[in-house]
């Protein structure tokens, strides 16, 4: 029999392999099972060295206006909570998101993600497929 937090450590395996804006996914998964929080990693992956993607270079499509609004809401959320942490929390967080320890100009990157996802021109595009 499987020790359930043997299944617990795969599926967190399974969704950072899915937030790695270095691989191609389908993700698909039932109610509660983590879609949004793999999709918002990938965001900030994205955002984060080595990709460095600018917020107006990302457009994340979803089928309803309740998901994209969790989405934004979410993704804003953790952004905002970054400015307040210190070196060794951010430092972590990023560690768990990303596997490596960022360098200290990548916590200072980190820390204006925020800012430069709210100043971007037009938002940081989350929106629906009627949008």
């Amino acid at each position: 029999m499987t020790d359930i937090s043997e299944l617990r450590k795969e599926h967190i395996s399974q969704q950072s392999r899915a937030a790695d804006p270095a691989a191609s996914v389908w993700l698909s998964a039932n109610a509660g099972a983590g879609k949004t929080r793999v999709l918002v990693d990938r965001i900030i992956r994205m955002l984060l060295p080595p990709y460095h993607t600018r917020p107006n270079r990302i457009l994340c499509m979803t089928f309803t206006k309740a998901a994209a609004a969790e989405m934004a809401e979410r993704l804003f959320d953790r952004l905002g909570g970054w400015i307040a942490l210190d070196d060794d929390a951010l430092g972590q967080e990023i560690r768990q998101l990303t596997g490596k320890m960022p360098e200290k100009q990548d916590l200072i990157a980190a820390r204006r993600l925020f800012a430069e996802a709210l100043e971007t021109p037009g938002g940081l595009k989350i929106q629906t497929i009627h949008a």
